[in-house]
């Protein structure tokens, strides 16, 4: 079992820029997809972004697609999400996730998540 803590969230204005971290312990991170998800009030969670075990494949969402970025480091244990150029519409409680194997788009996909932070995009 792996678990998540995710941190980095606030208020920030429009065309700001925030990086999101998500901490995991308890198993061999490298041995897991890591993927960034998110959910804002009144809507279904969606994915934002997935990254392969070592880094090298990365998959977005055509909303952040330009603007965000995943990177991880597994010395660290830890999956970035640097997050430029803020939209308001981007404003919703960021989730990290964690899957063995290959990265997936597909929530359902993942087994551990993290609590979430919040991101608030001011206009």
């Amino acid at each position: 079992q792996v678990q998540l803590v995710e941190s980095g969230g606030g208020l920030v204005q429009a065309g700001g820029s925030l990086r999101l971290s998500c901490a995991a312990s308890g198993r061999t991170f490298s041995n897991y997809a890591m993927g960034w998800f998110r959910q804002a009030p009144g809507k279904e969670r969606e994915f934002v972004a997935t990254i392969s075990l070592s880094g090298s494949s990365t998959a977005y969402a055509d909303s952040v697609k330009g603007r965000f970025t995943i990177s991880r480091d597994n010395a660290k244990n830890t999956v970035y999400l640097q997050m430029n150029s803020l939209k308001p519409e981007d404003t919703a409680v960021y989730y990290c996730a964690a899957r063995v194997a290959a990265p997936s788009t597909w929530d359902r996909d993942y087994g551990y998540w993290g609590q979430g932070t919040q991101v608030t995009v001011s206009s």
